[in-house]
């Protein structure tokens, strides 16, 4: 396979593979990034830091896992870092200031989306952070427990706690829709 080769490469230090890795994973980490923190300007400040870290640490992977879970557990971490690093109630207006730029900008077809956007705005950020991984991305509990440092039972705990809480979100989110349709 074409990656290995690369990975085997940019193992020895060539430069022109791991650009080809890079040039491969970039924009795949910055769409989960941003799914995850709900801020794009920090998803690209997140994906060139998971890059930065893999420069330094590509000798680490043992390719015992997939190379794009190896990345999304950096990615993860360094998330999950930054979030210990910023007190809350700034974290939090950030997220409100960025779900207020996206609503402006949505249109009618885009209304399913925003609603699941609100709701997962709502849930706390490991909450997020685990079912997005799990439902979104397809990762295995344990994969992502691996990914985010958690208990894979405090992982299960995470993403059934999220998933209850998605579903009372959207159904009274349907129900405020349908009482205004009926009116």
């Amino acid at each position: 396979m074409e990656e290995q080769t690369w990975i085997r490469q940019a193992k020895r230090g060539d430069p022109e593979a791991l650009a080809r890795l890079f040039q491969k994973y970039y924009l795949f980490l910055v769409k989960a990034l941003t799914k995850m923190t709900l801020q794009p300007d920090v998803a690209e400040e997140l994906a060139q830091e998971t890059m930065t870290r893999c420069v330094e640490k590509i000798h680490l992977y043992h390719e015992k896992a997939k190379f794009s879970s190896w990345l999304m557990t950096i990615a993860t971490r360094l998330y999950i870092d930054q979030c210990r690093k910023v007190k809350h109630q700034n974290e939090w207006i950030q997220e409100e200031q960025y779900l207020v730029q996206w609503r402006g900008r949505a249109d009618d077809s885009q209304e399913d989306w925003l609603d699941v956007l609100d709701a997962l705005a709502r849930l706390n950020r490991e909450a997020r952070l685990c079912v997005v991984l799990k439902h979104y991305y397809g990762y295995s509990y344990d994969e992502v427990a691996k990914m985010t440092a958690f208990p894979s039972g405090t992982v299960k705990s995470k993403v059934h706690y999220a998933l209850s809480q998605l579903r009372k979100e959207l159904s009274s989110d349907e129900d405020k829709q349908q009482k205004r349709v009926q009116r």
